[in-house]
């Protein structure tokens, strides 16, 4: 695993590259350009909003806001990782078979570049928090959610990579993670807060979703800003948590590189 890391660190410019590519093709002669990485985010939080806050008990619809759309760019960043990343060594077949890169670079190409378009939907959640509050102590909350963004991305990384040569060998992998996000959705706070599934003994639902895990650690230090004593206990269980997914996801991934690396060449 670590000659594979020490291989896509000398890869990195040439992976930057790939980055850099994607981001020109897909604004390519768009008149919004970035922005239209915050249109479906944004329009789904207004959406939500508007039909859900007084549904859901929120009589801020500011704060409701900043909690609807901190979900949905975690969220939407985990499931375009899996699911795009999942598709990574087909839609890179021509590099894979000219070049003797990691294949792992292929799927850190799709993450990065949701990560970054999901990065401007958190920095419109700080924005909208900088208003409702009306300090800056949310940044201490960033600041405390950084390692948890972290976390995700390495996370994604892994799972992505998972997919993607599961995917070479069964390639309708793809579409069921498709649906699994569709019905992971629905399962996940993000329109509803966890307190609703906990009143209904429902938490079960929650705790077996690993997306809770890094909403945990993302959402929830950049929604409540500075801490009290008993929220950074929870804070600190909840990264202990994320840190034994996160390394159990990438232990999976490295086992699976050793495993397939050699074969998946010969199913695309």
């Amino acid at each position: 695993m670590f000659r594979h890391l020490s291989a896509v660190w000398t890869a990195r410019h040439f992976l930057l590259a790939l980055v850099k590519l994607d981001l020109r093709l897909r604004y390519r002669r768009s008149v919004l350009g970035v922005g239209w990485s915050l249109l479906h985010p944004i329009a789904m939080t207004i959406v939500f909003t508007v039909v859900f806050s007084q549904m859901f008990g929120d009589s801020n619809p500011v704060g409701y806001a900043a909690y609807a759309l901190a979900g949905l760019a975690v969220w939407s960043f985990l499931r375009d990782a899996a699911t795009a990343g999942s598709k990574a060594f087909l839609t890179n077949e021509a590099y894979i078979r000219q070049s003797p890169m990691p294949y792992s670079v292929y799927t850190l190409r799709t993450v990065l570049g949701q990560a970054l378009h999901s990065s401007l939907a958190l920095v419109v959640v700080v924005a909208l928090l900088v208003i409702w509050k009306g300090d800056l102590a949310v940044f201490v909350g960033l600041g405390l959610a950084l390692p948890g963004l972290i976390l995700a991305v390495i996370a994604a990384w892994a799972v992505a990579t998972i997919g993607a040569f599961v995917t070479s060998f069964f390639h309708d992998m793809a579409h069921l993670l498709e649906v699994g996000a569709q019905i992971g959705f629905f399962l996940t706070p993000i329109m509803y807060r966890r307190s609703l599934l906990d009143d209904r003994g429902l938490s079960w639902l929650v705790d077996l979703n690993p997306a809770n895990v890094y909403l945990a650690v993302v959402r929830d230090p950049l929604l409540s800003g500075v801490p009290s004593a008993a929220g950074l206990v929870q804070l600190g269980n909840a990264y202990l948590v994320a840190l034994v997914v996160t390394l159990a996801l990438v232990a999976l991934a490295g086992g699976v590189v050793s495993w397939l690396h050699k074969k998946v060449i010969f199913h695309l």
